[in-house]
């Protein structure tokens, strides 16, 4: 059980460092070839901060484990809300007034409610991901055109570097980080995984709990980073940007991806309970902003206190 644990930490750190290192070398790529910036950090940053997750869904959806695979997406979309957007908030306030915001969180409600229903079906099937893949390239096709149209490639250059920091220039390194990430995060997954599974036959618990609960967060947790220096550093649009980005990315490409590749099928719990609270977490995001609330310490305490109670209760149901 032991050892199970430590593969388990140990695979989530392969997975967090070897999507740092892609995210790294993907941009100075992107930037060597020219390609502009807003492209960069609408697709290359975007689809890099959830490689974890996807690497993790597509690994457990080949080996069969759906639970895992989709228990990681809903329970990531959790916890992005609960702990990205609360624990930042137990160091400084932050706000969900930016500009664009409302409307990505409008998007992001979409895209949950449906998920949810694909959910509601029982089985996540190859059609349903083609669905979701075109509607992630409609969100994206529809934020290029809005930022082309203010005139904002300065404003994407800036979000995207300081989500990123140091970013190679050296032909060398960008080459040594592409390939260090591209072998790490498979292997990483595999890790995972394997170890996720292992400890919830042990622990007699489901692997959708395992899912929604450890494996989520460790996903999390290079959006919980950017976000902790975003809020550190006064930037609070791109805290929460970061998590409603990400939530989006999660069910649009990840779940778009992993069902392509191979369908899976929903769990009861996932279907009866987690989805729902995802869906309550997406609300409430549409509320923070909506009401202009500052996100201090007391929401920041309530809402990580609501995740510890809902980890708690995955295990238990």
């Amino acid at each position: 059980m032991l050892m199970n644990l430590i593969f388990l930490v140990a695979g989530l750190a392969v997975l967090v460092f070897a999507g740092d290192m892609l995210i790294k070398g993907s941009v100075g790529l992107a930037e060597k070839l020219s390609i502009p910036p807003l492209i960069i950090g609408l697709t290359v940053v975007a689809f890099g901060t959830s490689a974890p997750e996807l690497f993790i869904s597509v690994q457990a959806a080949l080996w069969g484990s759906s639970g895992i695979a989709i228990g990681n997406i809903v329970g990531s979309n959790i916890a992005n809300v609960l702990l990205v957007i609360g624990i930042p908030a137990l160091i400084a306030p932050s706000r969900c007034d930016d500009a664009g915001v409302g409307r990505n969180i409008l998007v992001m409600l979409g895209f949950s409610v449906v998920f949810m229903a694909m959910l509601a079906g029982g089985t996540l099937n190859r059609i349903e991901g083609v669905i979701l893949l075109l509607l992630l390239a409609a969100f994206l096709f529809d934020q290029f055109k809005s930022a082309r149209q203010a005139n904002s490639e300065v404003a994407a250059s800036l979000d995207y570097h300081d989500e990123v920091s140091n970013i190679p220039h050296s032909n060398a390194k960008v080459a040594v980080l592409i390939l260090l990430g591209l072998i790490g995060l498979p292997l990483g997954a595999d890790i995972t995984v394997d170890s996720s599974v292992e400890i919830a036959r042990r622990l007699n618990v489901s692997e959708e709990a395992i899912g929604l609960t450890i494996v989520a967060i460790g996903t999390s947790l290079p959006e919980l980073v950017t976000s902790l220096m975003a809020v550190v550093r006064s930037s609070s649009s791109i805290a929460i940007g970061n998590v409603v980005g990400s939530n989006i990315f999660n069910i649009g490409s990840i779940m778009g991806i992993a069902s392509l590749i191979s369908p899976m099928s929903v769990g009861g719990n996932i279907a009866r309970v987690d989805m729902w609270v995802m869906l309550a977490c997406a609300l409430l995001v549409g509320f923070l902003a909506h009401w202009k609330i500052k996100i201090g310490k007391r929401v920041g305490v309530a809402m990580t206190t609501a995740y510890a109670i809902y980890a708690a209760v995955a295990f238990v149901l």
